[in-house]
C-alpha cells in the first residue's frame, strides 16, 4: 500500500497563484443600484475564490499536493487577520488519516441469477459499485425489497422488521431500498435513518449488501454523471486507538470498517430487480414520489458480483484557526467549510478539471471574508462574548470525513464548542431575499437566525426539499452528531420563481461537474450582502448570553443530552 501526505514545512507560498487574481476578470453580475462598497466586498470574496478554484489547484482532491498549496494559502490568510492556530501541536492544521479506494470495474463484474437464469448487468450503465467502504471481493446473495429502508422503532417505522419482512428472513440477504420516506416522518429524521443507524440495521440483521436507486425526483444530476463519478476514489478514515473512546461517547460518530456490498442502481433500468415478482419499479416509484408507505417483498432473485479495488493511504489536514472571546468561560462558536473538491477525473465537456468553485470554494471564502472583518474588530478592542473557531474541512466530498474526525477529536475542549454555522455552497446566483437554512427547527439557533435575517432584510425559511437529504450531506452534520447545535444555509427561491430555475439548472449543469468553474456567473453584490449577514449571525451567536440548545421537539436532541 501506497502513502501520500503531507509536511507542514512543505507548505509555500501561493504568491504565483495569487497574482492571477490581480489580473482575472471578475465574473459577476452587479445590480445598478447596489452601493459600491457591496461590489468591493464582492470582489474582495471572489479573489479568494479565484485562488482556490484556479484550474492551477486541479480541483483540491483530498490530500493531493494542491490541495495542501490552498491549504497554505488559506493559513496565510488566517494569519494575516490575526487569528492564533488552534490545531495540533500549536499550527494551524490538523493531520487526519484515511483508508482510499478505487472500485477497477474493468476487472470488476455484477450480474442477476432468476429462475437459474444469469443476466449480466454493465457496470456504469446498469450500476455503480461504491468506493466509499470496504467491498468484499465476491458476493452471491438473494436479494430483497426493503421498502425506503428506514431503521426508526422509537418513531413508530421500522423496514427491518415488518410483517412483510421479518428481521430474521434478512440474514445473509442483500436488501434493495429506495430513496425518500413516508410524509408523515420529517425530513430531518429520515436523512438521519440514512446515515449510520442504517448501518448498524443492516450489520444488526445480517445484512450483507444493499443496493441504493434514487428516484429521478430526489436526483440532483442525471444517471450519466452519477456513472461518471463511480472513477472517483473513495474514503473512509483510517481506524486509531481512539475511536473506541469516540464511539462511546458520540455513538452516532461511531465507524464500521467491516467489508459490505454496496451499490447504487440506474432507476432507468430498475425493472430488471422487480421482473417476475408481481411488482414493478414503476409503482413503488409513484408510491415514493407521493412519500406514501412502500412494500416489502422478495426479490425472488440473487445478485452475483466481483468487485476488483485497489487501496492507498493518504494524509490530509483540517485547518484550524481561533479568534478569542471576551470570557474564556463562554466557549466558542465554530464557522466552518470545507476545502476539498473532487480533483481530476472525467471529461465533460471537454474539461477534466473540476474546479468546485461553489462547491466549496465558495464557502472558504466566505469563511476568510468572516475572519477578515471579526479580526479588524478585535484590532480595534471588540471582541465577542464567544471566541470563535474557524475550521476549514478536508475530505467532504467522500462522506463528510474531515468534519467527522474533528467533531470526534476536536482540537480544543469539546465541551467549549457551543454551535456550528457551516457554508457549503451557498450558491449566490441571485438577489439575495431569502436562505434556506438547514436545521433551523431543530434548535436555539433559528431565534438568532432569524433575528439577524430581519435586520438584514433576508427572509429565513426552512428546508423546502428534505427528502434530497441535504441535513445529512453538509459538515454541519457531523457537529450534530456530536450533540452541538448547527445549522447550515443556502440561497432561498420561491417554488417556480426564476430563481428557483436558476438553482435547478445549477444543479443539473454545475453541481460536480467540470463546469462548476471561474467562468459562471455569480452576483457579486448578493455574495457581499449574504457575507455581511453572516458575520452578524456569527456576532449574534458569539453574544447571545444564553448557550444555544436543541428544543425538545427536537429528535437529535438526544445526541445532546444523551439521552
Amino acid at each position: 500500500m501506497k502513502k501520500r501526505g503531507f509536511l507542514l514545512a512543505g507548505l509555500v507560498g501561493a504568491g504565483a497563484i495569487l497574482s492571477l487574481v490581480l489580473a482575472a476578470q471578475v465574473s459577476g453580475v452587479a445590480d445598478a443600484t447596489a452601493s459600491t462598497d457591496d461590489e468591493a466586498r464582492g470582489k474582495a470574496w471572489w479573489a479568494h475564490v479565484q485562488v482556490l478554484a484556479d484550474d492551477s489547484m486541479k480541483g483540491r482532491l483530498t490530500g493531493s499536493p494542491e490541495y495542501l498549496r490552498a491549504a497554505g494559502y488559506v493559513v496565510r490568510r488566517f494569519k494575516e487577520y490575526g487569528l492564533a492556530p488552534a490545531g495540533v501541536g500549536g499550527s494551524y492544521y490538523q493531520p487526519v488519516h484515511f483508508i482510499e479506494q478505487w472500485v477497477n470495474a474493468g476487472k470488476s463484474s455484477i450480474g442477476l441469477v432468476a429462475d437459474g437464469q444469469a443476466q449480466p448487468l454493465v457496470l456504469g450503465q446498469d450500476a455503480v459499485l461504491s468506493s466509499r467502504s470496504p467491498e468484499p471481493q465476491t458476493v452471491d446473495a438473494g436479494l430483497v425489497f426493503l421498502g425506503y429502508g428506514l431503521h426508526l422503532p422509537e418513531s413508530g417505522y421500522d423496514d427491518f422488521n415488518s410483517g412483510e419482512v421479518p428481521g430474521a428472513l434478512l440474514r445473509g440477504k442483500i436488501v434493495v431500498v429506495i430513496n425518500g420516506g413516508p410524509a408523515e416522518l420529517p425530513g430531518a429524521l429520515k436523512s438521519f435513518a440514512r446515515t449510520s443507524p442504517m448501518r448498524r440495521a443492516m450489520a444488526d440483521a445480517g445484512v450483507v449488501g444493499i443496493v441504493s436507486i434514487p428516484t429521478p425526483k430526489s436526483m440532483d444530476f442525471g444517471w450519466d454523471r452519477v456513472a461518471s463519478s463511480a472513477s472517483q476514489p473513495g474514503m473512509w478514515l483510517a481506524p486509531e486507538a481512539g475511536d473506541a473512546e469516540v464511539a462511546r461517547r458520540h455513538p452516532a460518530l461511531g465507524d464500521d470498517h467491516s467489508p459490505m456490498f454496496a451499490a447504487t442502481f440506474n432507476p432507468a433500468q430498475a425493472e430488471k430487480l422487480f421482473a417476475g415478482t408481481g411488482h414493478s419499479f414503476a409503482e413503488m416509484l409513484t408510491l415514493a414520489d407521493a412519500q406514501k408507505p412502500l412494500p416489502r417483498f422478495d426479490l425472488k432473485k440473487r445478485l452475483t458480483a466481483t468487485v476488483v479495488t485497489e487501496r492507498d493511504a493518504v494524509v490530509s489536514p483540517n485547518l484550524v484557526a481561533k479568534l478569542e472571546g471576551s470570557d474564556p468561560e463562554a466557549g466558542f462558536v465554530a464557522v466552518s467549510a470545507h476545502l476539498d473538491h473532487l480533483g481530476v477525473g472525467e471529461p465533460i465537456h471537454g474539461k477534466t478539471i473540476y474546479n468546485g468553485a461553489m462547491d466549496d470554494a465558495s464557502g472558504v471564502a466566505t469563511v476568510l471574508e468572516t475572519a477578515r472583518m471579526l479580526g479588524a474588530d478585535a484590532e480595534k478592542g471588540v471582541r465577542p462574548r464567544r471566541g470563535v473557531l474557524f475550521v476549514i474541512f478536508t475530505a467532504e466530498e467522500k462522506g463528510l470525513l474531515g468534519s467527522r474526525y474533528f467533531a470526534g477529536h476536536p482540537t480544543v475542549p469539546a465541551a467549549a464548542i457551543k454551535a456550528d454555522l457551516n457554508l457549503d455552497m451557498f450558491l449566490p446566483l441571485f438577489a439575495l431575499k431569502k436562505l434556506h437554512v438547514q436545521g433551523l427547527e431543530q434548535s436555539t439557533l433559528a431565534d438568532d437566525a432569524r433575528k439577524v435575517g430581519a435586520a438584514h432584510g433576508i427572509v429565513i425559511a426552512g428546508d423546502p426539499e428534505p427528502d434530497r437529504n441535504s441535513f445529512v450531506r453538509t459538515d454541519q452534520y457531523s457537529f450534530v452528531q456530536a450533540g452541538v447545535p448547527a445549522l447550515a444555509m443556502k440561497f432561498g427561491w420561491e417554488a417556480g420563481s426564476p430563481e428557483y430555475h436558476a438553482w435547478r439548472n445549477w444543479l443539473a449543469e454545475r453541481y460536480h461537474s467540470t463546469q462548476d468553474d471561474l467562468s459562471q456567473p455569480v452576483d457579486l453584490v448578493a455574495a457581499a450582502q449574504f457575507n455581511a449577514f453572516f458575520a452578524d449571525l456569527v456576532r449574534a451567536v458569539a453574544d447571545d448570553p444564553a448557550t444555544p440548545h436543541y428544543l425538545e421537539s427536537s429528535f437529535f436532541r438526544r445526541f445532546e443530552t444523551g439521552q
